[in-house]
């Protein structure tokens, strides 16, 4: 659920984290899921034919519209509702930009996202399959079912990333600051997520676990998509 704390604003729990009070209730865990598919829907895949700027903005009175027309039960949504679905999103999914809305990762759709280039990690991973491996590892990585190349900052990110499509990803490290030599751009989408073009060969390699044991919570794993 979602709740509102007077003092320190929206928040994901039954009491505010940091003074505890119970705050007020703003929608309960059926209301976030669906908001959170519809959101998905439009934001990254293009749903509903929205008004959208080049970097993936959209107003967030227009996806109340939609919400509101699809589902009865959510005739009471506002834009502050949106607002504090993207404000309180564990993975930092969203971004929002005065009255509009952006999912951050995870576009089908293509867009010209501008994303902080600093701070990039040495070393990235990405999940693939025993199958793919050799592949990747002779041609590169690039964008499949997406509109760009997902990096994870961790390894226990990635094979939990992985995990969601087989049992046993086989890990890959990127060298990154290769990538960034040879003119490659990184951007960082979320806390846990990066991404990029595509990643030549030359800069790819079966990752040792050992050479990252962060545990960083896996910030790519499944997200909400619309019904």
């Amino acid at each position: 659920m979602i709740r509102e704390c007077e003092d320190h604003g929206y928040f994901r729990d039954e009491y505010c984290p940091i003074c505890g009070e119970e705050g007020k209730f703003l929608m309960n865990d059926y209301e976030v899921e669906k908001l959170g598919r519809t959101m998905a829907g439009i934001l990254r895949h293009g749903k509903h034919d929205l008004d959208m700027d080049d970097q993936g903005f959209v107003d967030m009175r227009s996806i109340v519209a939609v919400m509101k027309a699809k589902n009865p039960r959510m005739r009471w949504l506002r834009t502050h509702h949106v607002e504090a679905m993207a404000e309180t999103d564990p993975k930092g999914r969203y971004q929002i930009s005065g009255s509009d809305v952006r999912a951050t990762y995870g576009h089908t759709i293509e867009l010209n996202l501008r994303l902080p280039v600093d701070g990039i990690p040495e070393v990235l991973y990405f999940p693939t399959t025993e199958e793919e491996c050799d592949l990747l590892l002779e041609d590169g990585l690039f964008p499949s079912d997406r509109a760009m190349v997902h990096l994870s900052r961790s390894y226990g990110d990635a094979v939990r990333a992985g995990s969601v499509r087989v049992d046993d990803p086989v890990i890959l490290a990127i060298d990154t600051v290769g990538c960034i030599d040879a003119g490659i751009e990184i951007g960082r989408a979320a806390k846990t997520v990066f991404l990029c073009d595509q990643v030549p060969p030359e800069f790819l390699y079966i990752a040792d676990e050992k050479e990252d044991e962060d545990g960083e919570e896996d910030d790519d794993g499944p997200d909400e998509e619309e019904d």
